[in-house]
């Protein structure tokens, strides 16, 4: 029988902080990830090719979109191998949603979108105030000195803008803004009392930290960094896990279920199937921590069926696996500045411009038509030979054409919030297996009045604010990209102060099982409109501070 200390299912965001945090605290800790090994840099095989080097110039193949409809819509052929292929791990879609994926050391966190946003009681209180979903049993207060920890740590880049609605942190110094950036800030500051144009906060270095970086703007981070100038597991915390002497990791390892042992009346370990053999194996700990990510969490404590959990070990209150959440995104507008055409910038900024929210946030800026609110995320770039490679000119003059810039662009999405619903989640199919014998599951996520109403506003106050900045030729934008899309799955393992309406207590304990934690997005209570990846940063350490405690004064 192998014994360990702890085991941490998962390698990604929350995984890899989780293990840094138990081996640094001095337990001996397994980390299973359900895909291969990536080993940081040796494994970036395409982070310094041009795309003459690749077969297709990064363009995928229709042989790839029919395999693989979700993930090819993400990745190109130089970050294909971070991606799952569709058809070798099918879900079923109840309602359209895009479930990306990436089943490797590391997980997601070589391929995140990097943006690091503070959640304030604005958002911590939502669902008391104004009935969705259960109350969160933690506050901005209980959260803060956590979010401090994790910036100094993986390094965020970004200005202090001194807003209640959205925390300022521990910053490296921002990039800049490019001109036509610059000007819409300016521009909207003199316009618009309620709002203001940030630099996007971003795990991205500006300069050297804690021996990593800094970013080098080749915007390739999806490939993986061989400079460390982002944060990933790979890059940060599993060689500080490593270092400790304390860590165990074992690739290729699709945990099951939890082992209840109804003897001791607790979780005592998990059962995990080799992804290449095929072979089950068992492996033993004092605590677990669940960070397969959000509906991979979800699907394993629905597997743990046992006679004192026939529902599934953490159900009682029948919540897990409801309550799925996405942002919703790909709306807004997007326009022509008419000048500084004298203008160009240098590098490849990966990253661009955040308009924290501003409505619902007081008597000035309260809506009838929906509650809570979003926050714009866009870029001005300058229009280039993208835009005119459909042209009819051949010869020295298409050349010419194609290496004259065109005119600046300003782009404006929303990224709104999405409120929990039980009718929004996962099942599983009574029928069909994968190729581990796993059941495979059914996945709804609908939208609802609430976030048609939010999105229609966003496209009609982007538009709104384009044109008062001067922008010309203004366009809408609304692709009605199904939910998933933003890759910020959340919910169906929520945390409450109920035990009946919710699966994790104010420490991400399951109510039933006070050494299982779940630290990765499937513990949220709301959904906010912040990327999330921080909170779960900060949650996980946390909970990682309060176990061990717990573990040292033998309450688990």
């Amino acid at each position: 029988m192998q014994e360990y200390d702890a085991i941490v299912v998962g390698s990604g965001i929350s995984g890899g902080w989780a293990a840094k945090e138990l081996c640094e605290k001095g337990l001996k800790t397994l980390v299973l990830e359900r895909g291969p090994n990536v080993e940081h840099i040796k494994d970036y095989k395409t982070a310094s090719m041009d795309p003459w080097e690749f077969k297709y110039h990064l363009a995928n193949p229709m042989s790839d979109v029919a395999e693989s409809p979700i993930q090819s819509r993400v990745y190109n052929q130089g970050s294909k191998h971070f991606f799952v292929n569709d058809s070798q791990h099918p879900y079923i879609q109840d309602t359209p949603f895009s479930w990306v994926r990436g089943y490797q050391v590391g997980g997601r966190s070589l391929t995140w979108g990097r943006q690091c946003y503070r959640w304030s009681d604005l958002d911590f209180e939502a669902n008391a105030k104004d009935g969705h979903g259960v109350d969160w049993p933690i506050r901005y207060k209980d959260i803060a000195p956590w979010y401090d920890y994790v910036e100094q740590y993986i390094g965020v880049s970004g200005n202090l803008e001194g807003l209640p609605q959205l925390p300022d942190g521990k910053f490296l110094p921002p990039f800049d803004l490019n001109c036509v950036e610059a000007d819409f800030a300016q521009k909207t500051k003199a316009k618009y009392k309620d709002r203001i144009v940030t630099i996007a906060r971003v795990a991205n270095l500006s300069r050297g930290w804690n021996g990593r970086g800094p970013c080098q703007s080749r915007n390739l981070c999806e490939r993986g960094c061989p400079f460390s100038g982002y944060f990933s597991s790979n890059a940060a915390t599993l060689p500080a896990a490593a270092l400790t002497g304390n860590l165990t990791m074992i690739p290729n390892s699709v945990v099951v279920s939890l082992i209840w042992d109804a003897k001791k009346s607790k979780v005592t370990g998990v059962t995990v199937i080799d992804a290449e053999t095929k072979q089950t194996r068992e492996y033993f700990a004092k605590i677990i921590f669940l960070n397969a990510s959000t509906i991979n969490t979800a699907a394993i404590l629905l597997r743990s069926v046992t006679k004192e959990h026939p529902n599934g070990i953490g159900n009682a209150s029948g919540q897990v696996g409801k309550n799925l959440m996405d942002h919703f995104t790909f709306s807004g507008a997007k326009g022509e500045h008419p000048g500084l055409k004298d203008n160009y910038y240098q590098g490849r900024r990966a990253f661009g411009i955040y308009v924290p929210r501003f409505r619902n946030l007081g008597p000035d800026s309260m809506r009838t038509d929906y509650v809570r609110g979003f926050g714009y995320q866009g870029a001005g770039q300058r229009l280039g030979w993208n835009e005119k490679m459909g042209a009819d000119d051949f010869g020295a003059g298409f050349k010419e054409s194609i290496s004259t810039p065109g005119p600046w662009e300003m782009i404006l999405g929303t990224y709104g919030e999405t409120l929990p619903n039980e009718k929004n989640g996962i099942t599983f199919d009574k029928d069909k297996k994968d190729q581990w014998g796993l059941p495979i599951l059914h996945i709804s996520l609908e939208y609802g009045d609430n976030e048609n109403a939010m999105r229609q506003d966003g496209i009609k106050t982007a538009v709104e604010m384009l044109e008062a900045a001067g922008m010309k030729n203004v366009s809408i934008m609304d692709y009605r990209n199904p939910p998933g899309s933003a890759v910020h799955e959340m919910g169906t393992a929520r945390m409450g102060r109920d035990p009946k309406t919710s699966v994790l207590n104010e420490h991400n304990q399951l109510h039933e099982a006070k050494n299982v934690f779940i630290t990765d997005g499937a513990c949220m209570s709301s959904s906010g409109c912040q990327n999330p990846s921080l909170t779960y940063m900060a949650l996980t350490a946390r909970a990682c501070d309060f176990a061990v405690s717990e573990l040292k004064k033998m309450n688990l």
